[in-house]
């Protein structure tokens, strides 16, 4: 199902607490309950929706960048490695990614999935709802992106994971409740704002996601969460501008701005009803100065502390 956890390395600058960066914060004892990271090497989806290989080294990359961040001393993260993908068998690498989020799951963890392709997407969500955590629970699926990824299609790919995820909460005998922040119209077709009017989605569109309209967002984001039990961050790096995220599968032409991104992340991090999150799509091969690479760890990290924060107690 997954592969030895790859090695960890970054900068070191002492030998105490007060020194601690990623690289240091990465505890394999089994069973050990916190954040658990799980990769998922794949672009079979991009391949077949048409857009740039390249986002099977995207967890590789994450990595890298995350080795030498700085992370408080009390944050306890595992890597529990990536999952196996062959040739173009996608079905089989997202039942694999399904099997490490259940396990994960059951073993008190909060999954954080480094995509890989947004197929990443549905992967995850089996794994969420093979878990049990979702038995008589409503879920929510919030999707920062520049696409609704509700297409229909002959085989499943990137652009296809929410339609999937829809049927899925069909057949467990729940309401799709999906919301995207980003959306950039010129990049989703009439039939898609036709698929997601008719599947009750909310959204909103990248114009309305800039700086000035950043506590709009938040309210939305808020508005969203209270009204689920158990909720599922799911982050396309295309939701940010090409100038910020260059390295990506299919790069935006406005973007909602990082500031705007990160905010939503420290909020929906600090929810507990934060059940997984994944980040995808990171293609290196047309990434400048590891931009990319190191949003990304920017918004994981972001994500991370603030899930390590709300269960910190006060005073301490």
């Amino acid at each position: 199902m997954s592969t030895s956890v790859p090695r960890w390395t970054g900068r070191v600058d002492g030998p105490g607490p007060e020194h601690r960066r990623w690289h240091n914060a990465i505890d394999e004892s089994p069973g050990a309950t916190g954040v658990s990271l799980i990769g998922f090497p794949s672009d079979i989806g991009v391949r077949r929706n048409g857009g740039r290989p390249g986002a099977q080294a995207g967890p590789g990359a994450i990595r890298a960048a995350l080795g030498s961040f700085a992370i408080q001393p009390e944050v306890v993260v595992q890597d529990a490695g990536d999952v196996a993908v062959a040739g173009d068998d996608l079905e089989a690498a997202q039942d694999g990614l399904a099997e490490a989020v259940a396990d994960q799951l059951r073993a008190g963890n909060l999954p954080v999935v480094l995509g890989g392709g947004h197929e990443t997407a549905y992967g995850s969500y089996l794994g969420l709802a093979r878990s049990g955590l979702l038995d008589g629970r409503r879920l929510g699926v919030l999707n920062l992106d520049a696409h609704f990824d509700l297409r229909e299609a002959d085989r499943p790919s990137s652009g296809t994971p929410f339609r999937q995820i829809a049927v899925g909460e069909t057949e467990r005998g729940a309401e799709f409740t999906y919301a995207v922040i980003g959306i950039s119209q010129p990049s989703n077709t009439a039939a898609l704002f036709a698929t997601a009017t008719e599947l009750g989605v909310r959204h909103l569109h990248d114009l309305d996601c800039q700086e000035r309209h950043i506590e709009d967002v938040l309210e939305f984001v808020r508005a969203f969460i209270a009204d689920v039990d158990a909720l599922y961050l799911s982050i396309d790096l295309d939701v940010l501008p090409a100038a910020q995220a260059p390295g990506v599968s299919a790069p935006s032409t406005l973007g909602v701005p990082a500031a705007v991104v990160i905010e939503v992340c420290r909020l929906v991090g600090s929810d507990p009803k934060l059940a997984l999150s994944d980040i995808t799509e990171l293609n290196s091969s047309y990434d400048i100065d590891n931009r990319t690479a190191r949003i990304a760890a920017r918004l994981v990290h972001t994500i991370v502390t603030s899930a390590a924060d709300r269960s910190v107690p006060e005073g301490h």
